[in-house]
């Protein structure tokens, strides 16, 4: 599947999309992240949400009382893609990797300093792989990977 990057000047915005800034920390990124991720699902409902998305009802419950709940990449572009006018999930899982490649490009990062970056959380071939989709990616790794990507490049 063929996507048309789009990068975006804001150092805001949806988890997939290309950061050109992050706040000052992974925890607060992530935390904005959940925001947007709650958004989608109070726009929705919880039920629907259910019954549209593979993600558990107690994540759901958990990011809806504004916690930060154990979810893959896949589990957040669900969620994300319940918003009106956003992509379908395996669209912005895509779209995410890609802005990830992007964003090493960029800062001209490679996956050896990203490990070391990641203070020994993923070896260097685990985010490659991770980047590449061969392997499955939590969203908190997502996070992690993207901060430490756009923290470098600032």
């Amino acid at each position: 599947m063929k996507t048309d990057l789009v990068l975006t000047d804001l150092s805001s915005g949806m988890f997939y999309d290309q950061r050109l800034s992050v706040p000052e920390s992974a925890t607060a990124l992530r935390a904005e992240y959940d925001d947007d991720l709650r958004s989608a699902l109070e726009h929705a409902g919880l039920e629907h949400a259910e019954t549209e998305t593979d993600v558990d009802r107690s994540k759901l419950k958990a990011l809806r009382d504004r916690e930060a709940p154990d979810l893959t990449l896949e589990e957040a572009a669900q969620i994300q893609s319940l918003e009106d006018g956003e992509p379908d999930p395996e669209t912005i899982v895509e779209l995410a990797g890609e802005h990830l490649l992007l964003g090493m490009t960029t800062a001209v990062v490679d996956v050896d300093t990203l490990a070391a970056d990641l203070d020994g959380g993923l070896g260097a071939t685990e985010i490659q792989q991770k980047i590449e989709r061969r392997a499955p990616m939590t969203f908190e790794e997502y996070v992690a990977i993207q901060y430490a990507i756009v923290d470098r490049g600032m």
